[in-house]
């Protein structure tokens, strides 16, 4: 019976302990995203403290425009392998061999967010150019042409050694055929993180690899969820995704003094987008305002 006694009055010790303040980010994040009908994860990195809030940190999701940081990474890495220089050219073109029996294949401009590559079919471009609009404008167009430069094996292969150990990018966009075999690009919250960490650290390949994703991460065209509620002079380096039912946002946040977070907002099976995206976007505005407001 004092066993008894005892466990029971330990146990209403500890339930009456009030919430830390990281406990109660944690709960009022949850109670956020539990309002959207769809599947969430979060990921978040303090870089200078070491804290972390992990939310669903492992399921998989489809990676949409996600994946084309590694394959920004993959660039980087075979640059400096002295592989190919980021001011060599590569002649625009649309046709692209499907993974699963090599039949040719096009992009439809129309489903494209950047388009102006299409009226340049025949002409060159310079790799760092294809590399910076398949970031900051998303292009499907020159994203399928780096990834056949640089092949989606090694862009998988050069992640894993980074310790993402589950992002998996097999392909180039609207593979259809691959897409009906369910050969898609996935990847985790968390895995995201381990890659933008090592960005923000200068680990990625190397320190000036690093500071040049950094740079173009930041010139990033569309803001509906990381930045979207965050003050306009706060820098965020990242790159979304996002495809039907499935809205991503990814990368680092910038703060006064030096200070600097990782954050990943993964979401799929969305019945409405919108409701999604404005529930990671608060989710983004109540990390930054737990980091900066005492």
């Amino acid at each position: 019976m004092r066993v008894f006694c005892a466990i029971v009055s330990l146990l209403l010790f500890f339930s009456c302990q009030p919430m830390t303040k990281k406990e109660k980010l944690t709960k009022a994040i949850q109670e956020t995203l539990a309002k959207p009908n769809a599947t969430f994860a979060v990921a978040f990195k303090d870089l200078n403290t070491g804290e972390e809030i992990l939310i669903n940190e492992h399921e998989t999701f489809h990676a949409a425009s996600t994946m084309k940081t590694p394959v920004l990474i993959e660039v980087c890495k075979q640059v400096v392998e002295g592989k190919f220089s980021l001011v060599d050219s590569m002649v625009v073109h649309n046709e692209f061999r499907s993974i699963v029996d090599s039949s040719v294949y096009s992009l439809d401009p129309k489903s494209d967010s950047e388009q102006e590559l299409y009226n340049h079919i025949g002409e060159k471009r310079s790799i760092s150019t294809l590399a910076y609009d398949m970031i900051i404008a998303s292009s499907n167009l020159a994203t399928n042409m780096i990834i056949e430069l640089v092949d989606a094996r090694n862009v998988t292969n050069t992640v894993r050694s980074m310790g993402a150990n589950d992002i998996q990018v097999l392909r180039g966009v609207e593979d259809q055929k691959a897409f009906e075999k369910g050969l898609n690009n996935t990847t985790t919250a968390y895995d995201l993180m381990i890659i933008f960490e090592k960005i923000a650290k200068g680990e990625a390949v190397n320190p000036e690899a690093s500071r040049i994703m950094t740079e173009i991460l930041l010139d990033q065209k569309f803001n509906e969820i990381i930045p979207a509620k965050l003050p306009a002079d706060v820098r965020v380096a990242h790159k979304t995704g996002n495809i039907a039912g499935v809205n991503h946002d990814s990368g680092i946040v910038f703060l006064p003094n030096d200070r600097k977070y990782v954050l990943v907002l993964l979401s799929k099976d969305a019945k409405d987008d919108k409701a999604a995206i404005d529930a990671m976007a608060t989710v983004s505005e109540m990390i930054y305002t737990y980091l900066t407001k005492e």
